[in-house]
């Protein structure tokens, strides 16, 4: 029977991260008087925030230098004027997931793995994001289309993880995580179950009792990849949440994108590896920036790319040198660079 003080600790927790979600900064007038920024140095692009509104979480936020227009926390997340410039060769769906969605909710792109869209929102508008045009209205399933989802998988024994993505599957209520777990656990042929979520960086207050209590009872192996892009999104909240998940035996991992202005130097991927280590968490891939639509300021070429993993690999252990990897639509897995 748990203790009912565990149970108000637990209630006080849940009911955090759930009132921080919701009191999201939506205005980029409230973010530039946060950040005690002048619009005039950096037009807000009124074009990128019709197509894709701003979402910022607090304690995310909280981390970005006031004053500075060149914060790489704030550059992921301010609408430029420079999402309106078009380009033949970004699209607004660059990896084609459309040709791949075999169900509501449901991608099937690689041989014995799936994706589930276990949420259709985010805690934050990455600008850089490659599903910012992804038709979320069609893959957010109700009970009954999530059982033609779960379906299909019982149905094909060469599936053997699941990964929850979205959106961020962290986003969802612990209730629907938690029927979705069972219903997942029910399928024998499954072992893992991986979560690509950006909420223990910018709402570390999400790894709460609860979902710890349901990460740790089910009988699948479960592989959190976390989503960071620079040392500076790493503080003291985000360490203790990646610390409760390692306690319970989560995998943890982190994929970052190579972002123009952002991390696009030898000394911010190796301070971002260090300080992903000392969290306890292993960099696993860094991304090519996906090719869509609004984002030309963040690409990247893939010359760059290689000769900065290069030139990590000279100064650190290899354990510590995230695989340089950008995803064609239609291959086996991501093709790997370096």
């Amino acid at each position: 029977m748990t203790d009912p003080a565990l149970q108000l600790i637990q209630s006080d927790t849940a009911e955090k991260w759930q009132q921080i979600l919701a009191d999201l900064i939506t205005d980029p007038k409230e973010l530039l008087e946060i950040l005690e920024l002048d619009a005039r140095q950096n037009p807000l692009g009124e074009h990128g925030l019709e197509e894709f509104a701003l979402k910022a979480p607090r304690p995310f936020v909280a981390r970005i230098r006031k004053s500075d227009w060149h914060d790489p926390l704030l550059l992921q997340i301010w609408p430029d004027q420079r999402e309106a410039l078009a380009s033949k060769a970004l699209s607004k769906d660059p990896l084609q997931e459309s040709r791949f969605n075999a169900a509501p909710g449901l991608l099937h792109k690689y041989q014995g793995r799936v994706l589930l869209t276990a949420a259709p929102h985010c805690a934050i508008h990455c600008r850089y994001c490659f599903r910012r045009h992804f038709d979320y209205a069609a893959n957010t399933p109700g009970r009954q289309q999530w059982r033609q989802a779960l379906d299909q998988i019982q149905q094909d024994s060469s599936i053997h993880e699941v990964i929850l993505s979205g959106g961020d599957p962290l986003a969802a209520s612990d209730r629907l995580l938690a029927w979705l777990i069972d219903e997942l656990e029910a399928i024998d042929h499954l072992t893992t179950l991986r979560i690509h979520t950006r909420l223990p960086v910018v709402i570390p207050q999400r790894i709460s009792p609860p979902l710890l209590e349901l990460l740790a009872r089910t009988r699948l192996r479960v592989v959190l990849v976390a989503h960071c892009n620079h040392a500076q999104e790493l503080d003291q909240a985000v360490s203790g949440a990646f610390s409760e998940l390692a306690a319970i035996g989560v995998t943890l991992l982190n994929q970052s994108v190579l972002l123009a202005e952002v991390n696009d130097n030898v000394d911010a991927l190796c301070k971002l590896s260090d300080a992903l280590f000392a969290q306890g968490v292993l960099p696993y891939y860094l991304h090519l920036p996906d090719q869509v639509a609004g984002t030309s300021h963040f690409q990247v070429q893939e010359e760059q790319g290689i000769a900065l993993v290069r030139a990590m690999r000279a100064r650190m252990p290899g354990y510590l040198v995230p695989r340089l990897a950008r995803e064609i639509p239609g291959a086996d897995s991501k093709t790997l660079l370096l």
